[in-house]
């Protein structure tokens, strides 16, 4: 038996609009999601803003009920099981909420652990290893608004591992935190691997996905468009280089003039400050710099390499260029 079960997955929003003449208009937020997540396994799920990946963690936690389709968690079927699904999963969002800052640590997991119903001596003996498990030893006693937001996130692990949930989602967990607290919270996540722990993760960041997960979903526009190692993925962009060339304002139709070179398979912009990074996919490699220089026509450009593609690429070229 799998840990998560989903097939054929479809959510669908009802919304109201207008103010004189209202009608109602479908959104299709999920239009058809299947995958499987074994035991112990860290699954990724990426795709772009409004793809789905937080409407279908909502309803894998049964924060939302499918419009069609279904979701077994550890054989339990959320919709018509969800309070036993409820009691073998944990849930973590980005972001800050769902702690009591006035409280130290301590209180805020002892508090929680009387809402899960635990047994007050078994939480005694589990709040200070949770603590140390997420590297917070010592500074349990502390409030945590003094807390640095690495630090809340990592209270946010412990507070949602107080049950022993066998099945954790975590929806962009590192979202807003800084360089080195990333990396500690993907360490916290690689731990958690070694209690056996099912983990479902969300992320924008694909270096993350790479480095963490046995497998991946990528989604988009509601659908999976592809199910694979990460070095599956990767096979997709096999016949690709990537030409990065550094520029500075480039407008848009210059950018839309690129995108349709007939030799360009796709083209992701990043922004850095006063920079723009372009990332071009093409089959010729170095032979199409000249090219593509002579289409920026005329802009300012500073560093051009050529390199072999990575997961971003493959995740570039699966959702159609979207970031």
């Amino acid at each position: 038996m799998n840990a998560i079960e989903v097939n054929h997955l479809k959510r669908v929003y009802r919304a109201a609009i207008g103010v004189f003449k209202r009608s109602i208009k479908e959104v299709v937020a999920v239009d058809d999601i299947s995958f499987s997540v074994e035991k112990g396994e860290l699954f990724g799920l990426l795709g772009p803003n409004g793809a789905g990946k937080t409407t279908t963690v909502k309803m894998l936690a049964t924060l939302l009920i499918p419009t069609a389709g279904n979701i077994s968690i550890m054989g339990f079927d959320v919709v018509k099981q969800a309070n036993e699904v409820r009691k073998r999963i944990g849930f973590i969002f980005g972001g800050e909420r769902g702690l009591y800052w006035r409280l130290s640590a301590e209180d805020n997991l002892r508090y929680f652990a009387s809402l899960y119903g635990a047994d007050p001596e078994v939480s005694k003996k589990r709040i200070p290893y949770l603590l140390e498990m997420v590297g917070l030893k010592g500074r349990g006693n502390e409030r945590v608004e003094g807390y640095s937001r690495g630090m809340k996130q990592r209270l946010h692990v412990a507070r949602t591992l107080l049950h022993d949930p066998e099945v954790l989602f975590l929806d962009e967990p590192t979202i807003g935190l800084d360089p080195v607290g990333a990396r500690e919270f993907r360490q916290v996540i690689l731990d958690l691997q070694t209690e056996k722990k099912t983990i479902l993760l969300t992320t924008h960041y694909m270096f993350e996905a790479d480095a963490l997960c046995d497998r991946i979903a990528v989604i988009d526009k509601g659908c999976t468009v592809a199910l694979d190692t990460p070095g599956g993925l990767k096979k997709h962009v096999s016949d690709l280089s990537i030409v990065e060339m550094e520029t500075f304002g480039a407008p848009e139709e210059v950018l839309n003039g690129i995108r349709a070179l007939p030799f360009v398979d796709a083209v992701s912009v990043e922004d850095q400050d006063q920079r723009q990074l372009l990332k071009v996919q093409t089959e010729r490699g170095a032979e199409a710099v000249p090219d593509l220089m002579a289409a920026l026509d005329g802009q300012r450009v500073g560093r051009v390499i050529v390199r072999e593609p990575t997961l971003e690429d493959a995740y570039v070229r699966l959702v159609g260029g979207k970031v």
